[in-house]
């Protein structure tokens, strides 16, 4: 099948549904914006509805390429204005066929009907989400009714969940941007860095997938606009529109099809951009459908984070004996040829624990250490804090190299769960010190990686290990622990760097 008239619809679906507060507004309840002026016959159909800075559609070689190219690429940024919606709208249609499905259901049954390529357009003047759902009726054999029956409903999100096993689908956080994205990680495996954040490929590089972050108070959204569609030069572009706070880009940049999308805010530029060989579009054209959906570059919502297994990874340890060991995170030290402990030489591990994701270090010869107090009365002492701040190391990409300790606002959520204030980059966190409002330590921060396709987060994207934890963990280790606290817990705080093959 042609996935031109499934990417048109999700294109109208995100661009019409307006969005929660700094998240991607999904696929809810589309509706026809009938009252748009008509879009030029070269244009965009949804771009004039959304009445864009620019729309730019390139001079395809025949009109059949063209429109299948320019259909493709129209998936409009999920966080971008909504449009205004007719008062003729046909809404009622919809909300009769999802009545009493709750919102986070039917964001996966719309999903699971846009995998399914159920989304064709609408009949007139029906809803489209109604014709998808007597489109997947009707080609299932079904009665025709717009109402998905449990057991139908059942189906779809089993056929859904076919097709994201099948891509290794999984909505994560990318640390180096704080950007959520959705990855088919079966068909992009391999990580690497990037010059502003993180790539994703395939084995031969026919599919590739790279998030950005650009914090440049001199440079405007507009700017980074003309830019991307200039660099490198052998971009062509078919589509941009640029708006107020986003951009979206497309076209070809070399044998490649290529997509920008962009957002900002706070002084920064957060976005992602995929290529893909042209043989590729049939397969890839749901997945970047899929991605639209479950971008957000300043999520609220909590995701666990992409695990990267980089060639080089940076993360944070800390010293809790005047011999020499640390504690990290057992995720960053896995599979490391070196371990590196910044300012103190190479490390070894020695121990780990799997249960808590804590992995045991050493650093040998005589040198001066600031060690952690982990004393029974200190890891117990005082009443559940709701507020705290992490202190880690960032990345080298974060900060120009430097490995200057930097803070992170938070708090502790249900259980062990921490919510991080802002949604900031976390590259180099993993491993980081979890500090009350007084200064004392109060535990290991972990950073949860994604490990089965899922839409949704099993466990925290950040926890908590107490000190209590660590503090049996060494015990069970014959470490002594320092008996004196610190004057300052921040001193102990180290960065660690994993080198792999």
């Amino acid at each position: 099948m042609r996935w031109g008239p499934f990417l048109a619809m999700l294109a109208l679906l995100l661009g019409a549904a307006p969005a929660p507060a700094q998240e991607s507004p999904g696929i809810l309840q589309a509706r026809p914006q009938t009252d748009a002026k008509p879009a030029a016959k070269n244009a965009r159909p949804n771009a004039a509805a959304a009445k864009p800075t620019e729309v730019k559609p390139a001079q395809a070689k025949t009109a059949k390429a063209r429109s299948a190219r320019i259909k493709t690429a129209t998936v409009t940024p999920a966080e971008s204005k909504p449009a205004v919606p007719s008062a003729a709208v046909n809404a009622a249609s919809a909300s009769d066929a999802f009545a009493g499905i709750p919102y986070g259901e039917r964001r996966k049954i719309l999903a699971a009907l846009l995998w399914s390529g159920d989304y064709t357009g609408a009949a007139a003047g029906e809803d489209s989400a109604l014709t998808a759902i007597k489109n997947f009726q009707k080609r299932t054999k079904a009665k025709i009714t717009g109402v998905l029956a449990p057991p139908e409903r059942t189906a779809l999100l089993a056929d859904a969940a076919r097709h994201e096993a099948e891509f290794g689908w999984n909505v994560v956080v990318d640390p180096a941007t704080g950007i959520r994205i959705g990855l088919p990680t079966k068909m992009v495996p391999h990580a690497h860095d990037a010059a502003h954040g993180t790539r994703w490929s395939s084995a031969h590089g026919e599919v590739q997938v790279e998030t950005f972050r650009i914090k440049d108070s001199t440079l405007t959204l507009a700017a980074l606009f003309e830019k991307e569609k200039k660099v490198p030069a052998t971009r062509r572009i078919e589509t941009s529109v640029l708006h107020d706070d986003n951009f979206f880009i497309s076209g070809m940049q070399g044998l490649k099809l290529f997509s920008v999308r962009a957002k900002a805010r706070d002084g920064e530029v957060r976005g992602f951009t995929i290529m893909y060989d042209q043989m590729m579009e049939g397969i890839v054209a749901p997945v970047m459908a899929a991605m639209a959906n479950a971008f957000s570059p300043f999520p609220e919502r909590s995701a666990p984070y992409a695990a990267l297994a980089k060639s080089v990874e940076y993360g944070t340890g800390l010293v809790v004996s005047p011999q020499g060991h640390i504690v990290t995170s057992l995720r960053l030290a896995e599979g490391c040829q070196v371990i590196i402990a910044s300012g103190l030489g190479d490390a070894d591990r020695i121990a780990d624990d799997k249960d808590n994701g804590l992995a045991l270090l050493r650093v040998y010869g005589t040198r001066k250490l600031s060690p952690l107090s982990l004393t029974h009365e200190a890891a117990k002492s005082g009443a559940k804090p709701a507020e705290m701040t992490l202190v880690g190391i960032p990345d080298p990409k974060e900060q120009d190299g430097s490995r200057k300790l930097t803070e992170v606002k938070a708090r502790l959520a249900d259980g062990s769960a921490i919510e991080l204030r802002q949604p900031v980059p976390m590259a180099g966190f993993s491993g980081a010190a979890a500090l009350d409002a007084q200064g004392q330590f109060l535990g290991m921060m972990e950073m949860g990686h994604a490990v089965l396709a899922s839409v949704e987060a099993s466990a925290p994207p950040v926890r908590l290990v107490t000190a209590e934890t660590i503090r049996g963990f060494l015990a069970a280790h014959d470490i002594q622990a320092a008996q004196t606290q610190t004057t300052d817990a921040k001193a102990s705080v180290v960065r660690i760097i994993c080198v792999r093959k």
